[in-house]
């Protein structure tokens, strides 16, 4: 028997648009995270509490017209909210965070905490739209930040415009669902194919 640990975690692909978001806290981590969802959304419906903001975190907040709330953390902040990121100094207040959260069945993430998560914000590769997800299960972000840089350099910068002329070629195909996806298939081995 293989005794090497397996990552469990299911990949998915948020519309954090649709969503509602709380980050509690507002210092360098608070920063860290919203920057890491904007970049992925700009459109990210984001709400921040905390008793005080870094100022890069104010000038972010008010570029993308987040909702920034100084005061300490409650959990009347969390009504309506789909995911939740505690991200203060203060222990006891993000394990409240979390604690809180799992009594309301929202998704909540505690920086720097992994067994005060639900789920993990590992590194993120965009080109267009093709997007690329890297975990390390939360055991090392360093190297999924290493990983990260490595397939923005791999990854050409025109992937874009192979995707959307596929999706036009896919429009144009004839036949069930299963000869589609073997055309596309055929189509498509060279990507793959080691030279």
């Amino acid at each position: 028997m293989n005794n090497i640990e397996r990552n469990e975690l299911y990949p998915i692909f948020l519309k954090v648009s649709d969503l509602s978001i709380l980050i509690v806290g507002g210092g360098n981590v608070s920063f860290e995270k919203l920057s890491f969802l904007l970049k992925s959304s700009t459109n990210a419906r984001v709400q921040i509490v905390s008793k005080m903001f870094r100022e890069e975190t104010i000038t972010l907040a008010k570029q993308f017209n987040i909702e920034m709330i100084e005061d300490a953390y409650h959990e009347c902040y969390l009504e309506g909210k789909h995911i939740v990121i505690a991200t203060t100094d203060n222990v006891s207040v993000n394990e409240q965070v979390y604690y809180d959260c799992k009594m309301r069945n929202i998704l909540v993430n505690v920086a720097d905490n992994p067994p005060f998560c639900d789920f993990y914000m590992g590194g993120i590769v965009t080109k267009g739209n093709v997007k690329i997800a890297i975990s390390t299960n939360g055991k090392s972000p360093t190297t999924a930040k290493r990983l990260r840089q490595f397939f923005e350099d791999v990854i050409p910068d025109n992937i874009d415009d192979l995707v959307k002329n596929l999706n036009e070629f896919r429009k144009t195909i004839k036949g069930n669902f299963q000869e589609k996806v073997e055309i596309l298939n055929d189509f498509t081995k060279g990507l793959v194919n080691k030279r």
